[in-house]
């Protein structure tokens, strides 16, 4: 599953998992709104198997905009909760809502 979310009663915030398999890889991250776009701040972690993963906590009753880059390349997830278009980046980003 790409994306996990999982809410969190005492606290107003919901860690979210995002995954993504890219074994020729080298370099994951997920960006978007909640990191203000900053590749560094979200890293993900390669797996053995060769998808790279990372949990992040998100405020709740929130919708962020966000895409993967993967050694230097933007890609949408295809599992994301709906799709914006954006007309800075003259593309869609995947929309997460939580």
């Amino acid at each position: 599953m790409p994306i996990k979310k999982q809410f969190i009663k005492t606290k107003p915030v919901c860690k979210v998992t995002f995954s993504v398999a890219a074994k020729a890889a080298s370099h994951a991250s997920v960006v978007g709104d909640f990191n203000n776009w900053n590749v560094a701040e979200g890293a993900l972690s390669k797996l053995k198997n060769g998808t790279f993963k990372g949990v992040f906590d998100l405020a709740k009753d929130a919708a962020y905009e966000f895409k993967y880059v993967i050694d230097g390349v933007f890609v949408n997830e295809p599992e994301a909760d709906s799709f914006k278009w954006n007309a800075f980046a003259r593309n869609e980003n995947g929309v997460l809502v939580v």
